[in-house]
């Protein structure tokens, strides 16, 4: 069973797919990181392992560099004509929409219901929790998102 197990994920890492949106993910996250870095003068250990690993938001768009990566090295892979190229196109549209629309609205609500929560307690004393404030992307996070997506799966898919 271990065997399997070795060869199944060895083949799954030299997987054009694989590596490509893997390579994407992980690049945006480590640029996104240095750049965090960088505008804040430094991060504890705990908060690097934080962006490389789950912080959303920021430059460049993971969300837009996984999807535009598994679009690509699946059409290079599997052809512009197949069913599965088509699917994962529609899949990555909806969510580039949705980093530059829904979850940038939702981010600007959240900032909206902090300012009264802040007002609430100011003048009445009332308190509860902040929203988290997560404020999706901007066209630039995302126009580079989808260009380093787009130019990994085009790296990794003709090695």
């Amino acid at each position: 069973m271990p065997g399997k197990l070795l060869h199944a994920f060895s083949r799954l890492i030299e997987n054009p797919v694989f590596l490509s949106t893997f390579s994407a993910w992980f690049s945006a996250q480590f640029i996104k990181t240095i750049v965090e870095l960088y505008r804040t003068k430094g991060l504890s250990g705990r908060e690097i392992l934080a962006n490389l690993f789950w912080k959303t938001g920021g430059m460049p768009s993971s969300h837009s560099s996984l999807v535009t990566a598994l679009t690509t090295s699946v059409g290079i892979v599997e052809g512009l004509d197949s069913v599965l190229f088509v699917v994962v196109l529609f899949y990555g549209i909806l969510t580039v929409r949705d980093a530059l629309g829904v979850r940038r609205s939702a981010g600007v609500q959240a900032q909206l219901l902090n300012q009264l929560r802040a007002e609430l307690f100011q003048r009445y004393g009332v308190s509860f929790k902040p929203v988290k404030e997560v404020h999706g992307h901007t066209p630039a996070e995302v126009s580079v998102g989808v260009l380093l997506g787009f130019f990994i799966a085009l790296g990794v898919c003709n090695l």
